[in-house]
């Protein structure tokens, strides 16, 4: 580094000792932006550097355009900036962070850059806004389906205490099948918890095992979450006026592979025999629960549905189309 205007060896000795051992290199560059001095530097940029080299010989031709500019501007205000770069090495995208700084006295001004990978940590801060633009997004999803719950909920009620009660169970409902999603990651759930999830506050402790059958699908948040709710206003309409309040637990649910404009789907059935053939039931025309079987539900997951409503029986029929679910097992 002899015969320079201007020397670098104490800034850079210094800054060596204390972020050497943490993978940070030291360009040193003079006012015309030549490169002659490097301390530290990666393999690739090692491989590419020799005294006399430009910002455009490490970095490229569009980095070293950009960096060229904005060290130019450094070297005119005396103002440190920071800058980084993304660049191809072995087939994997690094990006680098350069800390720049003029040194040396007037006249004889030069550039000092420390450079630091940083790879790791913007792929973290990537990752983590990606995943909160998830949770925005999914936030304001469940928002509108429990605007959408309150609002019908209170259409198809009488009273306060009505509405509390139904709102509060349909709320529960939402809350068990987010809990299975945000179990898993927000990939989803699989259709037998699900089911055993809405049916467990109903289920008579006396009638043994749950009657959930065929194919436990993984279904996607979306279709759990509106699943779900169909499971639940079955459930407790059976608990109020069906077969379980009837004493007897008939009800099976069963999952099979099925057809759907040509693609490939599940049909979700749910069967319950009635005590009494004349037992009334929740789901009168302009009800909130046959709202969400026959509309919500398989509107939501761009599927179709069925309800049948014949004396000593309810049948309950919900196919959903393959971009809404997984078979990793079938049972």
């Amino acid at each position: 580094m002899s015969g320079m205007p201007f020397t670098f060896e104490g800034k850079a000795a210094m800054m060596e000792r204390a972020l050497g051992s943490a993978g940070i290199s030291i360009l040193c560059q003079d006012a015309r932006l030549s490169i002659f001095y490097a301390e530290n530097l990666p393999p690739h940029f090692a491989a590419l550097f020799a005294p006399g080299s430009s910002d455009a010989v490490l970095f490229g031709d569009a980095h070293g355009r950009y960096l060229t500019a904005l060290k130019h501007k450094v070297l005119e205000t005396g103002i440190p900036n920071n800058a980084e770069v993304e660049i191809d090495v072995d087939g994997e995208r690094r990006t680098y962070e350069l800390k720049i700084q003029r040194t040396g006295e007037r006249g004889a001004y030069g550039l000092l850059s420390v450079i630091a990978e940083v790879t790791e940590s913007r792929h973290r801060e990537k990752v983590l806004k990606s995943l909160l633009r998830e949770l925005s997004h999914r936030s304001k999803n469940l928002l509108a389906i429990i605007q959408g719950i309150a609002t019908q909920t209170a259409r198809n009620t009488l009273s306060l205490d009505s509405f509390l009660l139904k709102f509060r169970g349909r709320l529960q409902s939402l809350s068990n099948s987010q809990d299975l999603i945000t179990d898993s990651s927000w990939r989803g759930a699989y259709l037998f918890e699900l089911a055993e999830k809405q049916f467990a506050p109903y289920w008579p402790e006396t009638a043994g095992s749950m009657p959930i059958y065929g194919i436990n699908a993984h279904l996607t948040p979306n279709a759990a979450v509106h699943l779900g709710l169909a499971l639940h206003e079955l459930i407790v309409n059976s608990a109020s006026f069906g077969a379980i309040a009837g004493g007897a637990a008939s009800i099976t649910l069963n999952c099979r592979e099925a057809m759907i404009n040509d693609r490939k789907a599940i049909e979700v059935a749910w069967a319950e025999v009635l005590h009494d053939q004349a037992e009334v039931h929740e789901f009168s025309d302009n009800s909130f629960g046959r709202t969400v079987l026959e509309r919500v539900v398989p509107s939501s997951v761009n599927g179709k549905a069925e309800l049948n409503l014949v004396p000593g029986r309810i049948e309950y029929r919900l196919t959903i189309p393959e971009t809404e679910f997984e078979i990793f097992k079938r049972v």
